[in-house]
């Protein structure tokens, strides 16, 4: 597998299919609320060159829609560039990389996340709204089980 900028999604579309809405229809520049503090109209978007950045200081910063779901996401950017289909098939072997955990500590975590899924589905079986907080964590929980997946 190897990587191919070109098949990186258009920005515009990208951000807008992960929820965010731009207040802004034309110019370079967008605003749109930022999921990594929940600040609302305070990420800016560069929607030419795909960078962000949050204006209120929180620290979110990055050159492009692949930063930009690995931040959002949690994952490396082999595991970014294959969600957002930038992975073109070459031939050859994808390098395998020794476990960076044991098989217990694996399923340690995958526990942890069941649980916290379990929690999340119940409250909103309930009614109860998430929180940003809440939906960030549960972002985490995805992409902590996606690498499991990955490595296993």
């Amino acid at each position: 597998m190897s990587f191919d900028r070109a098949r990186l999604p258009d920005p515009v579309d990208y951000y807008e299919a992960q929820g965010l809405q731009f207040r802004e229809r034309r110019g370079k520049w967008r605003t749109t609320e930022c999921r990594f503090h929940g600040g609302s109209d305070s990420l800016r978007v560069n929607v030419h060159t795909e960078g962000f950045i949050c204006m209120a200081g929180c620290g979110a910063r990055g050159g492009d829609v692949l930063a930009y779901e690995m931040a959002i996401a949690g994952t490396d950017f082999p595991t970014a560039a294959r969600t957002l289909g930038a992975c073109v098939d070459d031939g050859k072997p994808s390098p395998r990389k020794p476990s960076p955990f044991t098989a217990r500590d694996a399923l340690d975590v995958l526990r942890a996340e069941a649980v916290l899924v379990a929690v999340a589905a119940g409250n909103l079986a309930q009614g109860v709204v998430l929180s940003d907080a809440d939906r960030k964590r549960l972002l985490k929980a995805t992409a902590r089980v996606q690498t499991i997946a990955e490595v296993a």
